[in-house]
């Protein structure tokens, strides 16, 4: 099992001398990979009087991930770079695949895509893409990113898309990229199964609720005619709460039902997750590293 940690960006800001300390540190503590979230627009709260979403608002700070990660990966060897997740449907496809090919080329492959349908209609309408289909289109999307990177040339006619024999360059390294779904919608666990390498649920405790849904994707995943053993499970633990014991009692159940990746997310409030106290990138490398100290040897 590997542990990544989420870039607190939300906390430390995004200048570029953070940003390296917060990933050389990760990598020096021994991290395996770092994770980053995405939004385009944020919302004016002060226009919005009944705005609950403690997210996606215009005072939180968010770089676009594939300029993040071609910087960080510049600044480090960490051995991976996830998108935790890319809203997919409110982009333009093929910029997409795009964006991912170079990034994969420039990091040395390094990097995993995770993508989901979104929450916030605000950014679909300023990114002038549709919020009501884009479940369904989200999966064109996929067939035609998978398309663009397995071949130089392709001729692709859909509901959505139309290529006609061209083709994106560079191609991925080993002509495709990972491609992880987030999200909790029994129609995201359909889609993983068929298409994703991995899933990256956040919201489900240590506990039964965690088991069913795994079962279920494995369920899926063999209808599909796939083995579930070769999609990846990426979940979220937190050092907000809780002592080193607890800490390792979850990486243990979490390891015994399956999941391949661990994401230590120290910024965010949600479920059984837990930000720490502190907020300054010190607190953040300090909290880091108990954490790393105190599961290190169970993974």
């Amino acid at each position: 099992m590997k542990l990544g940690v989420a870039l607190p960006i939300v906390d430390i800001g995004g200048e570029p001398a953070a940003l390296r300390e917060f990933a050389q540190a990760a990598e020096e503590i021994g991290y395996h990979g770092i994770a980053a979230p995405d939004h385009v627009l944020g919302a004016n709260v002060a226009s919005r009087p009944g705005w609950t979403q403690p997210r996606a608002r215009s005072t939180d700070f968010y770089h676009d991930p594939f300029v993040l990660f071609g910087f960080l990966a510049g600044c480090t060897s960490i051995p991976d770079f996830s998108t935790q997740v890319l809203i997919l449907a409110q982009r333009q496809t093929v910029l997409v695949a795009k964006q991912a090919a170079c990034l994969d080329v420039l990091s040395g492959g390094r990097f995993r895509l995770g993508i989901g349908v979104g929450w916030n209609e605000i950014e679909f309408v300023g990114l002038n893409e549709n919020f009501h289909n884009r479940g369904r289109r989200s999966e064109e999307q996929v067939e035609v990113m998978r398309a663009l990177w397995a071949e130089p040339h392709v001729n692709f006619k859909g509901k959505w898309h139309t290529i006609e024999d061209a083709g994106i360059n560079p191609l991925p390294t080993g002509r495709k990229i990972p491609l992880w779904y987030g999200g909790h919608a029994d129609v995201t666990l359909r889609r993983c199964a068929k298409w994703g390498d991995g899933w990256m649920p956040l919201a489900y405790p240590p506990g039964e609720e965690a088991r069913t849904a795994f079962a279920t994707l494995h369920r899926y995943a063999e209808e599909a005619g796939r083995d579930p053993e070769t999609i990846g499970i990426d979940t979220r633990v937190s050092a907000g709460a809780g002592a080193e014991t607890e800490w390792r009692d979850q990486v243990r159940f979490w390891k015994s039902i399956g999941v391949t990746h661990l994401t230590l997310a120290n910024y965010y409030e949600s479920g059984h997750l837990h930000r720490i106290a502190g907020r300054s990138l010190g607190d953040h490398i300090a909290a880091m590293r108990r954490y790393w100290n105190a599961v290190a040897d169970l993974l």
